[in-house]
């Protein structure tokens, strides 16, 4: 299931292939995505509602065309017809198995792994554990397990303002709400907790959930609130 990390290292992907000067493009299924047509091509202007969380976050991220479709051989054809690329980063086509790849790369939670082992419904995997042995390389999220081939840590510095833009030092805030709509709320929380934040209320919404602005003011209660980037992508009008 989700919360792994996929979306950070998709950003970070491409931003090392960009370094060493390949011109990179992305593909989405656009989980979440309410767009009437598709193949999307997606922007950072993009409206989170119309093309999913994470597309419109990497678009605006990267800066690297963004092309979803539930369909990823037409969303190739349409990233290509519209841009350059050496390399095309599928965001979440690992078990698209009609998509063509040369490398496949599985982020897992260090601490949550394997889970009970089971496939959805009956547990949190998408395949069998044996599919772990064909993948290229296993990120893991937070530390080191039996199937880390890397170790990735989120390594948060600043807060950032919705309104007024203003970048903050996490450090400098005492206390606060949070709120997370990703698929591991919990690991947003104690990294806050980590950095010395004291946390009055946490509140868990649903993976790419929307909410009013009403809804964030009732829950402050004229306390910092925290909120990850991409549930910032869900109020574009303070982003």
């Amino acid at each position: 299931m989700g919360g792994n990390g996929k979306t950070p290292v998709v950003v970070w992907l491409v931003e090392e292939l960009k370094k060493r000067g390949f011109r990179v493009g992305v593909i989405s299924r656009g989980y979440g995505s309410k767009s009437k047509t598709y193949p999307l091509f997606v922007t950072e202007n993009t409206h989170p509602i119309e093309a999913g969380d994470e597309p419109v976050l990497i678009a605006k991220r990267t800066n690297v065309p963004v092309v979803i479709s539930p369909n990823r051989q037409q969303a190739i054809e349409l990233l290509l017809s519209q841009a350059e690329c050496d390399i095309i980063v599928s965001d979440d086509g690992l078990q698209h198995y009609q998509l063509q790849r040369d490398l496949e790369i599985v982020v897992m939670d260090a601490e949550r792994a394997l889970g009970n082992g089971f496939v959805l419904p009956a547990g949190p995997l998408r395949e069998l554990p044996s599919r772990l042995k064909s993948v290229d390389f296993v990120i893991t999220n937070g530390g080191k397990n039996q199937y880390s081939d890397a170790v990735m840590r989120l390594v948060p510095h600043f807060a950032i303002n919705l309104k007024t833009n203003e970048k903050r030092q996490l450090n400098e805030f005492q206390s606060g709400v949070a709120i997370a709509g990703i698929g591991n709320p919990q690991r947003f929380f104690s990294m806050l907790e980590k950095l010395g934040i004291q946390l009055k209320q946490t509140q868990a919404f649903q993976d790419h959930q929307h909410f009013e602005a009403s809804q964030l003011e009732k829950l402050s209660e004229n306390q910092p609130l925290f909120m990850t980037e991409k549930r910032c992508r869900k109020m574009p009008i303070f982003c």
